[in-house]
């Protein structure tokens, strides 16, 4: 070991150089496996934010024969396995106070919408049925639009207008952040019944479903998707049915492919490091072919030859392990703070990338060295 370090000490350059490609190849590998990682963590967050016993049901086709009435939709609830649906009524307005007007999102719903999206109030009230009963202009401020609009003014009984017409908050709702739609909280929700009139919208074409239970949402889904094709008349494309369950397993699936690939790649540079060490190797045996053929003269027997070559070779490709390992922790750190990459580091990817590391030094450094050791002393001492 002591012979090893003391002949790459001699020549740092040639050295750094040739570990040069070991060290792009485990800190690229560490990089782009944590940044895969990461994102796959952000989107299952995202989705089991959604709930994993939800379906959502949207309505594609064109026209009023392809969209479902307030009745119908709330009629979904009765197939077995679903707890309750919240319809909703989707569109964009302008919402303006006294001075300031802001673009938003705007959603008509029920007051089941509540328990099943998960929605809450944090000051205020929710939106009761006597408010779609009679249509009232009433609305629920997101936290987002809320302090565009107002500051840190209290909004709850305060006047907005959603393209002139004008609602009275009756209530703030709480921060919830993005989700895969979106910001939750640049939204103004009101009753589903005053949607429809004021984002000029006949019928209901998105549905959010809570089932039971997370154990019953694939047979809930398939009769639910019967109720719908009988609707529809078996119209292809009429609607979908989106499950957050079978959403999350294809993204795990797809990120985990995705990842593999890039480490598969970045893995290139790993060879392409130990070719450079096994190069690197064979010009160093033939530049101390006097020094093994001195050893073996003086008892040095093919094994200690051998070794001797073997752990030089697997120093160089361990340092460069180790030296990627830092640079690919810090490269990963340096991303995820100051990026919007989310990343996660992938810690059973950095001994993998290590341990692979040592490897490439093992297999790469196996040829020069057996030809050092399979020298003949009296060849080796004539050598000028």
């Amino acid at each position: 070991m002591r012979m090893a370090l003391k002949s790459i000490n001699s020549s740092k350059v040639r050295a750094f150089l040739t570990m040069l490609g070991i060290i792009i190849g485990v800190s690229s590998v560490i990089i782009l496996v944590s940044v895969g990682q990461g994102t796959t963590s952000q989107i299952t967050e995202q989705l089991n934010g959604l709930g994993t016993n939800q379906l959502t049901v949207n309505i594609t086709g064109r026209g009023a024969t392809t969209s479902l009435t307030y009745e119908e939709a709330l009629a979904l609830g009765d197939i077995e396995g679903i707890a309750n649906v919240a319809p909703v009524i989707s569109g964009n307005a302008t919402a303006k106070n006294k001075t300031d007007n802001v673009s938003v999102t705007v959603e008509g719903i029920t007051p089941s919408y509540e328990e099943v999206k998960d929605f809450h109030v944090q000051a205020g009230r929710f939106l009761l049925d006597i408010d779609n009963e009679y249509r009232q202009k009433v609305a629920l401020i997101g936290s987002g639009t809320a302090e565009d609009l107002f500051g840190t003014d209290n909004p709850v009984g305060q006047k907005v207008q959603l393209n002139g017409i004008s609602y009275k908050i009756v209530g703030l709702l709480e921060t919830k952040g993005s989700s895969l739609s979106g910001s939750n909280d640049d939204i103004i929700l009101i009753p589903i019944s005053t949607a429809e009139r004021q984002l000029k919208s006949k019928g209901v074409r998105s549905i959010t479903i809570k089932t039971t239970s997370a154990d019953t949402v694939a047979a809930a889904k398939e009769k639910l998707e019967s109720t719908l094709d009988a609707k529809f008349n078996y119209a292809d494309n009429a609607f979908s049915v989106f499950d957050s369950q079978e959403m999350l397993e294809t993204v795990n699936s797809t990120t985990d492919t995705l990842s593999m690939a890039l480490a598969g790649i970045a893995g290139i540079s790993l060879f392409v490091g130990g070719i450079g060490i096994m190069n690197i190797m064979i010009v160093s045996v033939n530049e101390r072919t006097r020094e093994i053929g001195i050893r073996k003269a003086i008892g040095a027997k093919k094994f200690d030859i051998l070794a001797q070559f073997m752990i030089e070779s697997i120093v160089l490709s361990g340092l460069g392990g180790v030296l990627g390992v830092g640079i690919g922790i810090a490269g990963s750190w340096l991303l995820g703070k100051y990026s919007a990459l989310t990343v996660s580091i992938a810690w059973d990817m950095v001994l993998i990338s290590f341990i692979f590391s040592l490897l490439i030094g093992v297999i790469f450094g196996m040829m020069p060295a057996n030809k050092a050791a399979r020298l003949r002393p009296i060849h080796a001492l004539r050598n000028e």
